[in-house]
């Protein structure tokens, strides 16, 4: 809270507090003052609050596992966001997010995800939800060695089970010209827009995640266009 003084604190997972914790969040909510550890005295503070769970706070409230004062206290603006199977469209972009993130922290240069992988994600129920995804981001950046993570290095499940079943030959066939035309054209706008993606989807007639879609499908990096 001293840290956070003229700012924002972040409780996250706030319903593993414990009935004690509880009583001193409660206190800070109502009363905006706190005693530092080892103080003799209250301080006062000046510091919004902003916590968030994964589980019915209601719930835990009927069941008497949560403080009810306290959850209405936290409950004056909420926000609900749903699971990550019910926002199917964020996917291509948390992808994209992570493998940036990855990227920095082990030092590798992957380029994205191969449309197989894409499929399989856009596919799956993902019951940890963002986390989940995640961690199958990381997963595959251990096993990958190339510049795109493939289906082989994903978890064993996702190469065998019925919702990871993928047509890894969706570039190839009768079409196969078609559809390397239409990667040509969208590498073509992207390099016109120097890598902007709000740019190139504007110039080729269609919204940011229909963009997304196809530049995962064709493993196009925004990346290499940036100058």
């Amino acid at each position: 809270l001293a840290l956070a003084e003229g700012g924002t604190i972040f409780f996250d997972e706030v319903a593993e507090l414990p009935g004690a914790t509880q009583v001193k969040l409660l206190r800070v909510l109502q009363e905006r003052e706190y005693e530092p550890l080892g103080a003799v005295k209250t301080v006062k503070t000046n510091t919004r609050i902003v916590a968030a769970t994964n589980q019915k706070l209601a719930e835990l409230v009927s069941d008497g596992k949560f403080r009810d004062d306290l959850y209405f206290r936290l409950a004056v603006v909420r926000l609900t966001l749903p699971p990550l199977k019910e926002r199917r469209e964020d996917i291509p972009f948390l992808v994209e997010h992570f493998i940036q993130r990855f990227n920095a922290k082990r030092g590798k240069n992957i380029a994205g995800v191969t449309p197989a992988v894409m499929e399989i994600f856009m596919r799956y129920p993902f019951p940890g939800n963002v986390r989940e995804l995640e961690n199958l981001i990381e997963y595959g950046f251990v096993l990958c060695h190339d510049r795109v993570i493939d289906v082989r290095h994903l978890p064993e499940e996702f190469q065998h089970s019925s919702s990871g079943t993928v047509d890894v030959d969706v570039s190839r066939g009768a079409s196969s010209k078609l559809k390397w035309a239409e990667a040509d054209t969208i590498r073509a706008s992207l390099r016109r827009a120097q890598g902007h993606l709000g740019e190139t989807a504007k110039d080729l007639g269609i919204s940011r995640t229909t963009l997304w879609r196809k530049m995962n499908k064709y493993s196009i990096s925004p990346r290499e266009y940036r100058s």
